[in-house]
């Protein structure tokens, strides 16, 4: 009996063992998936900015690096990634791992419009990306040189009707945001206005300063100085409130233009395919940031309102953006070769 009772404890022992070995094997196999999701992010975040360092874009998207890495404890690289305006850095993210360490600081005129002007882009601005967050809204302005004999929308709007040619509006060029917005005040009002393309807002801006042309409609940070100074006239913002910075010029709604509404704005996206939880964490961790009164004030200097808000929500309005200026564009048979 006492033999048996030793051989009975000997063999509860081994299969103890064997238990203990089993599960321990098993947490390895577990251990490296809970560590990666965990550890989150382990390595310098790469975010590709598809445009030149020092405009507007570039800046903004710095500013949240800046923050948005303090927060993940990790540094966030800015990568400029100029071309075709905006396809080739974009491109680029399309075809990065998904693993959270590749964003994309999108843009409008790159992602819901460049997809109807260009003959082919590169990427489908849908399917190939998942969207974060939105940064914010650079409010869109026209403006006229002070001599034009124009205060109002409806004094541009009958004074463009007077001209055999049209009344000129510069813009940074074919296919902007600001393109489109001409396009469609031209559409919704039936003012005869002739859209003037330059390589560059400022080059559009020195024109109108000088008087060679009479309209430009461009970002509020790239008029501000200029309306403040009295060098130009301010005619009419297009966001869906007054722009803080210049509250004084009406917006095209209260100018008699129902739901007129053009911003332009900047967002975080990350390919396709990118982990929810990840997504998640860089949604929740963007709004934090976009919150902070320091940089909403920075933002606010830049011309950009802050928009924090849910990965859907920035989702549903590229997906309504591509489809609003897809019309515009078809409408007024705007191409870029």
């Amino acid at each position: 009996m006492h033999q048996k009772n030793r051989f009975t404890d000997s063999a509860r022992r081994n299969l103890l063992g064997l238990a203990a070995q089993g599960l321990v094997a098993a947490l390895v196999c577990l251990q490296p998936s809970v560590q990666a999701q965990d550890v989150w992010p382990n390595k310098p975040i790469r975010l590709v900015v598809p445009f030149t360092p020092g405009g507007v874009t570039d800046t903004s998207g710095r500013l949240i690096a800046e923050y948005l890495g303090k927060r993940l404890g990790q540094p966030i690289i800015v990568d400029n990634r100029p071309g075709a305006s905006g396809n080739i850095g974009t491109s680029q993210v399309k075809g990065a791992a998904p693993d959270g360490c590749t964003l994309l600081l999108g843009f409008d005129g790159t992602l819901v419009i460049n997809p109807h002007v260009f003959a082919k882009v590169p990427f489908d601005p849908v399917a190939d990306f998942v969207p974060i967050g939105k940064l914010g809204d650079a409010v869109l302005i026209l403006v006229a040189y002070p001599e034009v004999p124009v205060k109002s929308l409806s004094d541009v709007i009958a004074l463009s009707k007077t001209q055999p040619g049209g009344l000129s509006f510069g813009t940074s060029g074919t296919g902007g945001t600001p393109h489109i917005a001409g396009e469609l005040l031209k559409a919704r009002t039936q003012a005869n206005l002739t859209h003037v393309p330059y390589k560059g807002g400022g080059q559009a801006m020195t024109d109108v300063l000088g008087g060679t042309i009479p309209l430009v409609y461009t970002a509020v940070a790239g008029a501000y100085g200029h309306v403040k100074s009295g060098k130009l006239r301010a005619i009419a913002v297009s966001s869906a409130q007054r722009s803080t910075a210049l509250p004084d010029v009406p917006t095209f709604i209260e100018s008699g233009v129902p739901d007129f509404v053009v911003n332009s704005w900047v967002g975080l996206l990350a390919p396709a395919k990118t982990p929810a939880a990840i997504v998640a964490r860089l949604n929740s961790e963007l709004n934090a940031v976009l919150n902070d009164a320091t940089v909403r004030e920075k933002l606010r200097l830049m011309g950009i309102d802050a928009t924090p808000g849910s990965a859907e929500q920035f989702g549903n309005e590229i997906k309504r953006d591509l489809a609003r200026y897809g019309q515009v564009v078809k409408a007024a048979g705007i191409r870029v070769e």
